[in-house]
């Protein structure tokens, strides 16, 4: 593994907050990656995978020594708001090796559009062999936005890609297309028989539920093994959802927001419309949320049943206190940092690792002291 890209040790880079749940302590372990995107641990201590943006997959240990570049990735996408973006493991990564990537790819003509694929991680984990396409967002509409995307495996072995609606609003509500969808799919890509639109003419099969806007989290809840996704709304209306079976979450019919200009957005007939499913919950001022993770490890009590959130523009990382699936309590962390939160995911030891978006973004990791 090659050195790390700042000379500085993790130690020397602690710095402490103050929070309602105790003392926040937050470990620098990486500096200098570029527009960081989403991570995924590897088991055994082995350390994580970490998506750059503009096209690159590294590995990290856990005292944040950074690899080259893993080999063997497709061509990405990397313009405006593309590019390399989500990374998750198979559920039976210990005897597979496999690895899931989502990104930006480019189309024939001017249009792009998100794919997800899936490479085997080589045993001295340099490189993936023999990536494959499983999935295409067609028809690809994107010009440089709204790709989404996060992608999920739930309990059954089925993989949920969460997607954005290309900055198209209208093609949410299109079943023959794959813009602002939840889509399920077998780990090769195959369409489940039990999908929603499987037997309806002119649907997409792959549909699991639609009406999204640009999906920026995803996770499996760890008590209900329910998937739990959020999105991005307008200027205003960011929102989470529990997205069910052929359920309607109403993009852009329904929408808390407006367009960035302060005018209505065209095709919206209020927050709630009938035919289609209120946000689970909503943020009138968009915080801009990317990443999304549960907490259930036993290292912090006070953590036990939280579910956190990064934010873009309002540059912190969110804490939500859940009563079941009720969001009874936020609380903003690391708004003195003054950096966009991009990722949050659990780690296997228990500590949250929140990765930074910026051209020299950062790996940190998050310990609790209680009070």
């Amino acid at each position: 593994m090659a050195a790390a890209l700042t000379a500085t040790t993790a130690s020397a880079q602690s710095s402490e907050y103050p929070s309602e749940r105790g003392l926040l302590q937050v470990t620098t372990l990486l500096s200098g990656l570029e527009n960081p995107w989403s991570m995924a641990f590897l088991p055994d201590q082995q350390g994580l995978l970490v998506t750059e943006r503009p096209g690159r997959l590294r590995l990290v240990s856990l005292q944040g020594e950074l690899s080259d570049p893993i080999a063997g990735l497709p061509a990405v996408y990397a313009k405006s708001q593309g590019g390399l973006l989500d990374v998750a493991l198979s559920p039976d990564f210990a005897k597979d090796r496999l690895v899931y990537l989502s990104y930006a790819e480019a189309g024939d003509g001017q249009y792009t559009g998100t794919a997800v694929g899936r490479g085997k991680l080589s045993a001295d984990k340099r490189r993936l062999e023999d990536f494959a396409v499983i999935f295409r967002q067609l028809p690809k509409l994107s010009s440089g936005a709204h790709f989404g995307s996060r992608l999920v495996f739930d309990r059954d072995g089925f993989l949920f890609i969460a997607l954005g609606e290309n900055n198209q609003r209208s093609t949410s509500q299109d079943l023959d297309k794959l813009q602002g969808k939840v889509v399920r799919v077998h780990p090769d890509g195959q369409v489940p028989s039990d999908n929603p639109f499987v037997d309806q003419p002119g649907a997409r099969a792959e549909i699991w539920s639609y009406g999204h806007r640009n999906q920026q989290g995803a996770a499996l809840n760890p008590w209900t093994g329910q998937l739990w996704t959020h999105e991005h709304g307008p200027r205003g209306g960011d929102e989470i959802n529990i997205p069910q079976a052929g359920k309607n979450y109403g993009w852009p019919l329904a929408t808390h927001g407006v367009n960035y200009s302060m005018l209505a957005i065209p095709e919206a007939q209020g927050e709630a419309v009938e035919g289609t499913e209120p946000p689970h919950h909503v943020w009138e001022k968009s915080p801009a949320i990317s990443g999304m993770a549960f907490y259930d490890a036993k290292r912090f009590a006070a953590w036990q049943h939280n579910l956190f959130i990064g934010a873009l523009a309002g540059q912190a990382l969110i804490r939500l206190e859940l009563d079941g699936d009720k969001v009874v309590h936020e609380e903003r962390l690391l708004e003195d940092l003054n950096a966009r939160i991009r990722d949050v995911r659990q780690g296997p030891d228990g500590y949250l690792y929140v990765l930074t978006d910026a051209s020299a973004g950062q790996l940190l990791r998050l310990n609790l002291q209680p009070q």
